[in-house]
């Protein structure tokens, strides 16, 4: 018999963790890792210093909170603003500044369209997510998702920037599997900033043989 496949709520939780290394380390030039240890919780929570939260539909449904520290949250703003060419004097000193949460919302934004883009392309799951809603605070907020889950996981997982400051992912979600009964080929995936680059590259290169094809039909008008 064919050997079935089987991907479960942690492998799920896995490719959101890669997803936020990943996108983060890329887009603010520094290194951010995570924990090898899965922390099982019973709720999640908005903490302070600064709270984001995601949901997402579809082919399943969860709750994504992130928690950062403001040490944390300074840095990887910051690290981002001068990886965009903002000087140092322009930044915000101050994790309750509005760019900071704004600039957080961004990159977490970033982070899901990621993971719906592999959920997409490496399960073959179509999943929407909202927009990040991302929070200054001094107390703790419990959420849940406003829905029936039949058996309800949660798991947090700790985060490690570049200067050692702490940051959290939660994940609630149902316990799941998802069976694969089929080989299929994984989608390519699609980079925008290359795509965006190698247009821009032959647009030049079309610009430049127009300019070449017009300077030698006027030396041959010229006779030369």
């Amino acid at each position: 018999m064919k050997k079935t496949k089987t991907i479960t709520t942690d492998d799920i939780l896995l490719k959101l963790c890669q997803s936020i290394g990943n996108v983060l380390t890329t887009a603010t030039d520094s290194q951010v890792g995570y924990s090898a240890m899965v922390q099982k919780i019973n709720k999640t929570s908005l903490k302070p210093d600064i709270g984001c939260f995601v949901l997402f539909d579809g082919g399943f449904t969860g709750l994504v909170v992130t928690n950062f520290s403001q040490q944390a949250a300074l840095e990887l703003y910051q690290n981002y603003m001068l990886k965009m060419g903002m000087s140092q004097d322009d930044l915000a000193i101050h994790h309750t500044a509005d760019e900071v949460a704004d600039v957080l919302g961004e990159l977490m934004n970033q982070v899901v369209g990621d993971f719906t883009g592999k959920i997409r392309r490496e399960l073959r799951i179509s999943i929407t997510q909202n927009q990040p809603k991302m929070l200054a605070l001094n107390k703790q907020v419990l959420l849940s998702v406003d829905t029936n889950l039949d058996r309800p996981q949660a798991r947090r997982v700790s985060f490690t920037t570049e200067n050692n400051n702490i940051f959290y992912l939660e994940l609630a979600m149902d316990k799941t599997e998802f069976i694969q009964l089929e080989e299929f080929e994984q989608m390519d995936e699609v980079d925008p900033d290359e795509i965006i680059e190698s247009a821009k590259k032959a647009q030049s290169k079309k610009t430049q043989n127009d300019t070449v094809d017009v300077d030698l039909d006027l030396l041959d008008e010229l006779g030369i």
